[in-house]
């Protein structure tokens, strides 16, 4: 496993010197386009580079934004000009499977269009959201907006943990498990507090006149 994920890491590096930039954007672009190309990789990786003066961190996080709107928009239009047979049927071929799909709708179902906003931090879910988004035929103008809301905190965040750990980049794998759990977890807690207080607003009687 562990030269599985070496091998993985130096095909991302070797992408990310060669093209810069534009290898960035062809990366996230493909996470988000449900290939799985794990942004957690991409992003510290090229964030530790910045020492090297090869990036700047604001640079990363807009690459790292128009891959994902790139990928995401990708995502859409298969969900929404093919639909749900079609994604079942090929997705395997991405390694995408039933279950991520159900996931992901299950979400999207559960809590709207805010979903495509919230998700770009959850693990799976991420990835794969944009496919339910289409299928549903979300508004395309609110799901670019949120889509790209959603990226740009995550992708800055990432960066930013591989520019502070520099050469020891790479220790970010071994806890973002746990952190991906936490982030879940803070995420269910917003959606609840949000929903409580929008029931409590809706439920207020009418001041009479």
């Amino acid at each position: 496993m562990a030269g599985i994920i070496e091998w993985g890491i130096g095909i991302v590096l070797g992408i990310i010197t060669a093209f810069s930039y534009p290898g960035i954007i062809l990366l996230m672009a493909l996470e988000s386009a449900c290939i799985p190309i794990p942004s957690e990789v991409v992003m510290p990786l090229a964030g530790s580079l910045v020492h090297d003066g090869a990036f700047n961190l604001i640079g990363l996080t807009i690459a790292g934004t128009l891959g994902n709107l790139l990928g995401s928009i990708t995502a859409y239009w298969v969900g929404m000009r093919y639909g749900r047979p079609f994604v079942v049927k090929y997705g395997r071929y991405v390694l995408l499977r039933e279950k991520h799909l159900d996931m992901a709708e299950s979400w999207f179902s559960r809590y709207g269009e805010a979903t495509t906003f919230f998700s770009r931090v959850l693990p799976v879910i991420r990835t794969f959201i944009s496919l339910p988004a289409g299928m549903a035929k979300m508004n395309f103008k609110k799901f670019v907006i949120f889509t790209t809301a959603g990226s740009i905190p995550w992708n800055f965040a990432l960066a930013y943990i591989g520019y502070l750990l520099h050469d020891n980049w790479e220790s970010v794998l071994t806890w973002f498990s746990a952190f991906d759990v936490i982030i879940v977890i803070a995420v269910v807690v917003l959606i609840v507090i949000l929903a409580r207080r929008y029931l409590r607003g809706n439920g207020k009687p009418e001041k009479k006149s």
